[in-house]
């Protein structure tokens, strides 16, 4: 019995270890409306331990995210994007990070995003 017990610890140990997925893939909703938001965004994400890839979408305002999520999760990724003047749907950017932006990437300002319409 104690041989059984020893042998179900080791195996739901074995299974919680590969339950994380070393390349897990996410979107998620980023505000931003020109190239070099695009530049910053993905600089913010892959400076965050454990993102293999991050590409914003201009058009969407969606990040895509490769990541090993041993290392990270996505809370994690949306506050390194928010620490750099971005807000997700998870985390706001504080005022000092947002304007800290260059003027033309002031997002929340609706004559920016009309000026980047045209």
């Amino acid at each position: 019995m104690k041989n059984f017990l020893i042998v179900c610890a080791i195996a739901l140990i074995g299974l919680t270890a590969t339950a994380q997925n070393k390349n897990a893939r996410a979107v998620m909703d980023v505000d931003g409306v020109c190239g070099m938001c695009k530049v910053r965004i993905e600089k913010g994400a892959i400076k965050t331990k454990g993102v293999k890839s991050a590409v914003w979408d201009i058009e969407s305002k969606q990040l895509s995210v490769i990541y090993d999520e041993r290392k990270t999760d996505l809370a994690t990724i949306s506050q390194s994007v928010a620490n750099v003047g971005h807000d997700t749907k998870e985390v706001k950017a504080t005022d000092e990070a947002y304007n800290s932006v260059h003027p033309c990437c002031l997002y929340r300002d609706e004559k920016v995003q009309e000026d980047h319409k045209n």
